[in-house]
């Protein structure tokens, strides 16, 4: 059973013989939870793929919002995209510090604002330096470039969205984070917000998707056995959810692999729906289908 869109994802291989392509763009889109250090950043300052530029998720967001790296304007996109030397007709790679946390929201942030031609690096940085394979520190060159930003709202659904669709379940809901968090039996990693998770959803955390060892995506077969597990329908449509809508793209990226017309996002997440007075919350394990 082979991927559905094989394109998606790029091996470290291919990745080395096309650094120097001018064409070929790579972004580096670690992300760590505030207060952990060293930063994201830091770490890419202390070595990154060659050529690499940082992503920065907090800083390619909405500024001004009371909720985590929440989606930017069209506007905003495009300039933070051309900041980076990304134009439309760059290929773009995406990689991350765990080989598919982080990575996913690149892919999906550059997809919802219309550029398709973006991949994922299998394995990520993890692999990348298993291989030993070369690693700089110095500022990468930066490449003019225009970026023109079409954003696909399709992609995207709000509190609004996501509570209306309690009821009647139109939309799969499938929530990327832990058992423990999903369940209410962990502490929230996101201060002050309710445990549990949201009425009539799924469970897939993100980390199964790839092999712990090797930080690989899973293959096709494995991946579609985890969404058959975990209660998810392929033919329907999916919401995907997380702390705050970063680590939900890595299960939107994996259900992309498998050849699904398109899950969306709920860019607010845990992070939102938590909040002490926020909509109504469920406990437990989820449902059985």
């Amino acid at each position: 059973m082979p991927y559905a869109h094989p394109e998606a994802l790029v091996s470290t291989d291919w990745l080395a013989q096309h650094l120097s392509d001018p064409s070929v763009r790579v972004l580096d889109s670690s992300f760590k939870q505030p207060g952990v250090m060293p930063t994201a950043r830091a770490d890419y300052d202390a070595g990154h793929i060659p050529g690499a530029v940082f992503f920065d998720i907090d800083d390619v967001a909405e500024p001004g919002t009371s909720l985590p790296h929440m989606i930017p304007s069209a506007e905003r996109f495009a300039a933070k995209m051309a900041e980076r030397g990304i134009g439309n007709g760059d290929r773009v790679i995406v990689y991350d510090a765990n080989g598919l946390s982080s990575a996913g929201r690149a892919w999906w942030l550059l997809r919802l604002f219309g550029h398709h031609d973006v991949a994922l690096l299998d394995g990520g940085l993890p692999k990348w330096r298993a291989e030993a394979r070369p690693l700089e520190n110095a500022p990468p060159d930066i490449p003019r470039r225009q970026f023109v930003a079409q954003f696909n709202p399709a992609m995207v659904r709000d509190k609004a969205a996501v509570l209306a669709n309690i009821d009647g379940r139109r939309e799969q809901v499938v929530d990327a984070r832990s058992a423990g968090r999903f369940e209410g039996t962990a502490e929230e990693t996101w201060p002050g917000r309710r445990r549990g998770h949201i009425p009539g959803s799924l469970n897939l955390p993100f980390d199964l998707v790839t092999d712990p060892r090797t930080k690989q995506l899973h293959s096709a077969e494995e991946l579609k056995r985890l969404f058959d597990e975990a209660g998810i329908n392929l033919d329907r449509p999916i919401v995907t959810s997380c702390g705050s809508g970063v680590t939900a793209c890595a299960v939107a990226f994996a259900a992309h692999l498998l050849g699904h017309p398109g899950a969306a996002v709920y860019d607010g997440s845990w992070s939102e729906w938590g909040l002490p007075d926020g909509p109504p919350i469920a406990t437990g394990p989820a449902p059985r289908r």
